[in-house]
């Protein structure tokens, strides 16, 4: 999409990242505690001794809860700053974070020296990324047979801030409220996103369509695709 570009959207990022974590603290916020975090965990399935990728991990908090269920795990964000901070918060947790590019091949390739992974999993991140393709088919490789790759996205129905749907588009918005710039948003709708997994050789056998605050209209959406 080159409505924004990658070093627009890593520039958002980089100026919000310790607004995020203040705000996230420890435990994260409200939102993601009630309406990402219980369907996501469900999915994932974690297990002690599970080898597991998190993709964009902000500020560490979900790496951490699953390093401590016992889990192996490397997480990766594309924010210099979001990846010092993760590490300062969560020092003694086992967690190995590092600086990687979701939308570059080549760097997703070189955490392969660490997998196979069992699981993979991403928390609001697809809509935040300029191409997705290159995550899901580094994703597809990484895993081992059999092995899930769970992730949590705005849904593309309900969400998005534009009047379009079936076009891919990226616009400015704010993720929370009072954050220091506005960040940018890539939409794709439910289709583009479907037949990218399918493509991969992912068969999605969970999912899960979450809202805040009891609405009708669901704020989330949750996948679980199974490496074929």
């Amino acid at each position: 999409m080159a409505d924004f570009s990658l070093q627009d959207s890593l520039a958002a990022w980089e100026a919000n990242a310790d607004f995020w974590d203040s705000y996230m603290g420890d435990n994260s916020n409200r939102f993601h505690r009630e309406v990402v975090k219980p369907r996501v965990t469900e999915l994932l399935a974690i297990a002690p001794g599970d080898r597991v990728l998190e993709v964009a991990c902000g500020n560490g908090n979900f790496a951490a809860g699953m390093a401590a269920a016992g889990a192996r795990v490397t997480a990766v964000d594309y924010s210099p700053r979001m990846i010092e901070l993760a590490r300062k918060r969560h020092p003694a947790d086992g967690v190995d974070f590092r600086v990687t590019d979701a939308t570059d091949e080549d760097q997703l390739m070189a955490l392969a020296e660490m997998g196979p992974f069992d699981k993979a999993v991403s928390n609001m991140a697809v809509m935040d990324m300029t191409d997705i393709a290159p995550l899901f088919r580094c994703v597809a490789h990484m895993l081992k047979p059999g092995g899930c790759f769970v992730f949590a996205t705005q849904h593309p129905c309900f969400t998005t801030l534009t009047d379009r749907y079936l076009t891919p588009h990226a616009y400015m918005g704010e993720g929370i409220a009072g954050q220091p710039v506005e960040q940018c948003y890539y939409h794709r709708s439910l289709q583009d996103i479907l037949n990218l997994c399918f493509r991969c050789g992912f068969v999605v056998d969970g999912c899960y369509e979450e809202a805040y605050g009891g609405k009708e209209r669901p704020d989330v959406i949750i996948l679980r695709c199974i490496k074929a």
